[in-house]
């Protein structure tokens, strides 16, 4: 088992392995404290049955009372109206300040849990046992929780820390390719951003299915996210290097009404970007033929089939807007970006740019 400590508002445990999850009631246990006595476990219709048994099972023979909330499997169930549905029903089943939430599931299950703990009785802990490569190198950590507006993606949310992040390779096996590439595309922008001998690392190991790689992959990329947090964990300054290639990539998303993953769209936006900033002069070397090259390896489709017209009003919802202007993430090369300014008047030139 691997354990990284991230230290932000809140001081907690990343632990990655085999087996995990028939142990997570000790481990929950162990880092929620003895106060602790009943637990709602929050997941989709599509983990609930490979995995709440084994989870509910565990946390009961730790001690807690678990209750279980399955809601619609999908990007559209990251709602506001999901979230009051799990309020009311934590209000049913009479949580109070000194009770949990664990989710389990991925990144919509994530931050679905997190903002209703954040928000809950003004908030009361809660656990991420990701089951996604996707959540494990990206939304589990970190604290940033939130749900979807008809505007937008992540419009309404808190920074909330978890008290644990629980994640078991094992249920990596359950997964479609296209999932695995999701947490793949994730783990390509944290080398993108600040390991160039990750991106060497996944350009030789493009095995999703070897638990050795998902190990590597994964504890590269929490250790990365670890640094970027502790140094910036509002997301002021340095954090929003961690949304390379999101502007372009949440604007995907929303062109697509959802069909085109979070993963996917990212590694759309990425070459998007990269090849924008080339053009615009901001890259001290070309990015984007070595990034196309690693994302081809894997098989992700790299066109897009939106204007930049689409995109651009996409991405004018974009919650790094502040007034007039946008922070983009520039790749100034391998292995390192910065953040640039852009009037959102030129936006739509930028991305023309980055179709071109």
């Amino acid at each position: 088992m691997e354990k990284i400590t991230i230290t932000a508002s809140k001081t907690y445990e990343v632990l990655t392995g085999s087996g995990l999850l028939p142990r997570a009631g000790a481990y929950i246990r162990q880092a929620l404290g003895e106060k602790v006595r009943k637990i709602c476990v929050v997941t989709d219709s599509n983990v609930a049955p490979l995995y709440s048994d084994a989870l509910i099972s565990s946390l009961e023979e730790s001690g807690f009372v678990a209750v279980k909330f399955v809601f619609a499997a999908g990007e559209a169930s990251k709602s506001l109206r999901t979230l009051s549905d799990l309020l009311e029903f934590l209000a049913q089943r009479q949580l109070t300040r000194s009770d949990a939430l664990v989710a389990l599931g991925g990144g919509v299950t994530g931050d679905l849990t997190g903002f209703a703990a954040a928000s809950y009785l003004r908030g009361i802990p809660f656990v991420q046992v990701p089951t996604t490569l996707l959540a494990a190198v990206d939304s589990s950590v970190g604290g940033k929780t939130g749900v979807n507006l008809e505007a937008g993606k992540n419009l309404a949310g808190a920074f909330w820390q978890p008290s644990l992040v629980l994640f078991d390779t094992d249920t990596m096996a359950t997964l479609s390719q296209d999932l695995l590439l999701d947490g793949a595309a994730e783990a390509i922008k944290a080398g993108a951003i600040a390991d160039k001998e990750l991106l060497s690392y996944i350009r030789e190991k493009p095995d999703l299915k070897d638990p050795a790689v998902i190990t590597h992959l994964s504890g590269r990329a929490i250790e990365i996210k670890r640094r970027v947090v502790q140094e910036d964990e509002r997301d002021i300054g340095a954090r929003q290097l961690l949304n390379f290639g999101h502007t372009l990539g949440h604007a995907i998303e929303k062109c697509s009404g959802f069909s085109v993953s979070h993963g996917h769209a990212v590694a759309i936006g990425m070459v998007i970007e990269s090849r924008a900033a080339l053009q615009f002069g901001w890259s001290r070397e070309d990015c984007t033929a070595p990034l196309s090259e690693i994302l081809k390896k894997f098989g992700f489709p790299l066109d897009c089939p939106y204007s930049a017209s689409q995109l651009t009003q996409a991405a004018l919802s974009d919650k790094k807007r502040q007034g007039d202007r946008l922070t983009l993430v520039i790749p100034v090369a391998q292995g390192d970006c910065q953040l640039k300014e852009l009037p959102v008047s030129r936006l739509e030139e930028f991305i023309k740019a980055g179709l071109s």
